[in-house]
């Protein structure tokens, strides 16, 4: 299990964030400690906020007075209302907050059910309570639930077991805002790319694409980018979402800033490497899927772009080795979309027997055969398994990503939201 510890000087901002969650039937309150109570337990905000009242208006120098914890088993556990009251409860006694007036709130917008705690850091004298060796205690106390109540164990395989991961997103799983946020906001620090046209590629792995929109308002130039989901066939399904929704990471300054950075960061030994590979694949596959193949075996991914008409006017090549993405053009005129589409275009390969093919590629040196086992790297995109929506990347990709438990992505952009109104009122 993991503690997220957030802290504010927003009470309203955070009751409200939780309130709207139970509003929408996404949440639900657990537990009501040392508050005034009503007989239908329904609520308003102000009320709530009335419990805290004496505590902030005693309060002397403490601008962060608003505690906003969420508990966060992992998503295999099966955790009852009464367990998770009791992990509250021990939780806050033993952090020192037992005594606070504060609110469990259990969130079921997401497939991981965890819950939030809404407190305060001063006590009735307005004195700030203790948060002297605030993490580790914390840690502690969440291994000691962990054995209590037999949850898995945040460190011990946390990257397997989570479900909120580097993977594919699946529109049919709903939360699609924050499945594309897990992705966008860790594949610049594995990745380098150098164009919208790469960065797209490497995207369409996970089922997402991304487009530039240019224009004026109030006659002012305006430039940013929008974010898609795709279905399994790679079309573009349901709303596009605005990068300022997603993340800083997913922005055009951030992205054409990767973009920079990566051209002076990749050697020109990789782009060497990865043409001494599309080369070798080329003499010895004997059509188009042949070749993606025998790349795919060395841990290289070929997307392919066509047009209606089925002509081919785009060729990348994803490097899961270096973690390099390259453009055809970019490797050299050899390698462009034209010439691929001209080398394809006729599939004369299908009218030929089919030991004339074996021959040819036996005929070659041996050391230019490449391997037919599929290398690790890339076995999420075996052709046998087609459908990738239930196939994490974590488990072709062990240890390359950090997970995103505990991260909570509709309660930040609530609270820039709350920010928001606040001021358009003080105006």
């Amino acid at each position: 299990m993991i503690a997220k510890i957030g802290r504010s000087s927003n009470l309203y901002g955070a009751l409200a964030y939780n309130h709207h969650k139970v509003e929408k039937g996404q949440g639900q309150i657990l537990l009501m400690n040392k508050m005034v109570e009503s007989t239908d337990r329904k609520y308003t905000i102000p009320q709530l906020m009335r419990s805290f009242d004496p505590y902030l208006v005693a309060n002397q120098k403490t601008e962060k007075h608003t505690l906003h914890i969420s508990l966060n088993p992992d998503p295999n556990d099966k955790v009852s209302d009464k367990d998770f009251v009791k992990m509250a409860e021990e939780y806050m006694n033993g952090m020192g907050y037992g005594e606070q007036p504060y609110m469990v709130f259990k969130h079921t917008d997401i497939n991981r059910t965890h819950i939030h705690i809404v407190s305060v850091c001063v006590d009735e004298n307005g004195r700030k309570l203790s948060d002297r060796f605030e993490k580790r205690r914390s840690m502690n106390i969440c291994r000691q639930l962990e054995n209590t109540y037999n949850l898995w164990p945040a460190a011990e395989g946390q990257n397997e077991k989570n479900n909120l991961v580097f993977k594919p997103v699946n529109y049919q799983t709903g939360n699609i805002k924050h499945q594309i946020a897990s992705v966008i906001r860790n594949i610049a620090d594995v990745y380098s790319f150098k164009t919208l046209g790469e960065y797209n590629a490497l995207l369409s792995l996970f089922n997402i694409a991304v487009e530039k929109i240019e224009g004026e308002l109030h006659g002012k130039p305006q430039r940013g980018l929008v974010y898609f989901v795709l279905d399994k066939n790679k079309n573009k399904i349901g709303n596009p979402l605005k990068a300022s929704r997603i993340g800083k990471a997913a922005l055009l300054p951030a992205v054409e800033s990767h973009f920079l950075k990566s051209k002076k960061s990749i050697l020109q030994s990789n782009k060497t490497e990865i043409k001494g590979w599309v080369d070798n694949a080329l003499k010895v596959s004997i059509h188009e899927k042949d070749f993606v193949e025998k790349l795919k075996s060395v841990g290289i991914n070929t997307v392919i772009r066509r047009n209606e008409a089925g002509r081919i006017y785009g060729m990348t090549f994803i490097d899961h080795n270096s973690k390099t993405v390259w453009n055809g053009s970019n490797l050299g005129k050899e390698y462009s979309a034209v010439v691929f589409n001209d080398l394809w275009k006729d599939q004369e390969y299908l009218k030929r027997p089919s030991n004339e093919k074996q021959a040819e590629t036996e005929s070659l040196p041996t050391n230019q055969i490449l391997p037919r086992q599929l290398h690790p790297l890339f076995e999420f995109l075996n052709d046998n398994n087609n459908d990738l929506h239930d196939i994490g990347l974590m488990d072709s990709f062990p240890g390359l990503l950090p997970t995103v438990q505990g991260e909570d992505c509709e309660e930040q952009v609530f609270s820039q939201q709350m920010r928001k109104r606040k001021k358009r009122r003080k105006r």
